[in-house]
């Protein structure tokens, strides 16, 4: 299979004054075509983060991020934000949908930047969404909708320009468990049907090993979620004792 993203070396690092935190440490990730992947960590070991750089969001410090062959570091601010939009899906655990607007219009936004005719994009748009099952709610606005559909409208919004790649923060975590397995099985079906990858940030360790591959953060770097690694084990036996306290460097949630 086709690589999709390449990690190669990641490093990031924080400096207030005189002090330096690391948060990423020469990290490495491969994802294939088509892949679900899984990532798992504690609160402040640096997952956000790691979305950030490699959705093009923030630049490393050292390293680099390649979609597709492409180095999206070494791209002009603008090459880079047009990448983003064609390649690249987001979803987040809040939806951050534009409550002004109906769901059509939400996911036909992402068509609209690219220069596509409203038209057009709205068609593809109400295609997208009768994908996810709300061929009903094209018209409703956010407020009119769910915790689930909303999170269904992001979903669509995402691929609507059918991307590489999805990257998806916490995509089930503000929804009850019923609807939570309806997302996944959302997910797992267009992951099949169009095989876009997925990287998936979850605490939910029931989500995580119905992926297809899972790794867990630590350190800075990625290992196998099931690897018997005793430093692994005993660092993470630090940080659950502060599982509530979420690392923040300059403002940035990590």
């Amino acid at each position: 299979m086709n690589k999709v993203l390449q990690c190669c070396q990641l490093s990031k690092s924080y400096k207030q004054g005189d002090i330096e935190t690391k948060v990423l440490n020469n990290l490495e990730l491969n994802v294939e075509k088509g892949e679900l992947l899984a990532v798992v960590g504690s609160s402040g070991c640096g997952k956000s983060t790691f979305l950030h750089l490699a959705g093009a969001l923030d630049t490393p410090s050292s390293g680099k991020v390649l979609i597709n062959d492409i180095d999206i570091h070494q791209l002009s601010d603008k090459e880079r934000a047009r990448f983003r939009n064609q390649h690249i899906g987001f979803i987040y655990q809040f939806h951050h949908l534009m409550m002004e607007f109906s769901a059509q219009e939400n996911v036909a936004m992402p068509l609209m930047i690219q220069g596509e005719k409203p038209k057009k994009a709205l068609l593809a748009a109400k295609e997208m969404l009768e994908q996810v099952g709300l061929s009903h709610r094209i018209d409703y606005r956010p407020s009119q909708l769910s915790g689930g559909e909303r999170q269904r409208v992001a979903i669509a919004r995402a691929l609507v320009t059918k991307p590489s790649l999805i990257l998806a923060d916490e995509p089930t975590g503000n929804l009850d468990s019923d609807t939570a397995e309806q997302i996944y099985q959302l997910i797992r079906s267009l992951n099949n049907t169009v095989q876009t990858s997925f990287v998936i940030v979850t605490h939910d360790l029931v989500l995580a090993n119905r992926m297809d591959r899972q790794v867990k953060l630590v350190q800075g770097q990625l290992f196998p979620l099931h690897e018997d690694n005793a430093e692994t084990v005993a660092h993470d036996s630090i940080i659950v004792s502060n599982e509530d306290n979420d690392t923040q460097v300059s403002g940035l949630h990590v």
